[in-house]
Order: C-alpha cells, then sequence, then structure tokens
C-alpha cells in the first residue's frame, strides 16, 4: 500500500517519485531520497515543478518551509540525530542536478562524519557525485524522458521496494 493516499501521479523533475512519497501538503511533498548521505536524508519539494526558488509563489515557498520544518523534526526524531543540515543547491552552478527545486533535510549527529574528515565532509558530499540525485534517479526511477546511465558507485542506490517501504514507515511518523 502507497504511503500517501493521492490519485495523481506525483513527479520530482521527470521522474516519477509517487511512491517514495511520504507526506503531502497543499503545496509540497516530502520523499525518501534514492541515494541518502546519511540515514533519513530526505527531500522536501514543491508540488508545482519549478527549476528556481525565486520562481515559487509566496504561498508555495510558505508551504515548503513550513513543511521542511515538519519534516525536519519527525527525521531528527526518527534516526535519533541532534541536529539537521538543510540545504538547497538553487541552480545548476550551485550543483542543483534536478531542475525542480528541492531541500535536503540531513539529520546528524555527533561525529558522524569524522571518518571523513569533520561535520562539513556533508557539503562536498552534496556537491560530489555521491549528492548527484539527478543521476541517480536517471539509473532507477520510471521517468518521463530517457536520461543516459552512468556508472555505479560503490554506495548502491536503493531499490523502489526499500525506497516505498521506507516511505511507508515515515509517513506514519509524521503524524506522531
Amino acid at each position: 500500500m502507497p504511503p500517501i493516499s493521492n490519485s495523481q501521479p506525483i513527479y520530482f523533475g521527470n521522474f516519477l517519485v509517487t511512491r517514495q512519497v511520504f507526506h503531502l501538503t497543499p503545496y509540497s511533498f516530502a520523499l525518501v531520497n534514492i541515494k541518502p548521505l546519511l540515514p533519513g536524508h530526505v527531500l522536501v519539494s514543491p508540488q508545482r515543478v519549478v527549476a528556481r526558488l525565486s520562481d515559487l509563489s509566496h504561498a508555495e515557498v510558505a508551504d515548503l518551509f513550513l513543511t521542511v520544518q515538519r519534516v525536519g523534526r519527525m527525521v531528527e526524531r526518527v534516526y535519533n540525530a541532534s541536529s539537521l543540515n538543510i540545504a538547497i543547491q538553487d541552480g545548476v552552478d550551485a550543483g542543483q542536478s534536478v531542475p525542480h527545486v528541492h531541500t535536503h533535510v540531513i539529520p546528524r549527529s555527533k561525529a558522524d562524519l569524522d571518518e571523513r574528515g569533520g561535520s562539513d565532509a556533508i557539503y562536498s558530499m552534496l556537491e560530489g557525485e555521491e549528492g548527484d540525485v539527478g543521476k541517480h534517479f536517471s539509473e532507477n526511477v520510471h521517468q518521463r524522458s530517457k536520461f543516459p546511465v552512468v556508472d555505479v558507485e560503490k554506495r548502491q542506490p536503493r531499490s523502489m521496494v526499500e525506497m516505498a517501504e521506507e516511505a511507508c514507515y515515515l509517513a506514519s511518523e509524521m503524524d506522531r
């Protein structure tokens, strides 16, 4: 059973993500990440597909950030985190890989990236290959248009079943 009841398909850019969505508001949705940088790394995006934050209406911006706040509280609790990274890569030159506004919500814990050089390593992870959401989606998620397949990296993308299971779990946690 899908984590949300919605008769309309939900797209993240060109990618069909309905089964990955765990929270839906009038203007936004939250979805599990195909290749999370850390456990609990999720995305929050407006329902309307626009590339840049400045393209959103005032109502969409307000709803997006209220949703980020609510989802952030939930993933921090569920993943026993003490902090969050909240990031938007607004445009190609900022590292945005899917031309659809999206906010990364990443639960953090003390010393979680010490082996990678410390807590600031998350920024290079977001900017690098491992944070390229568009490439990972194009490899594994049904999409409206054809994208080239890229090399598989050590950190394997999750299956649709794994993501749907996490989405169901997080949907149930949103109401707690």
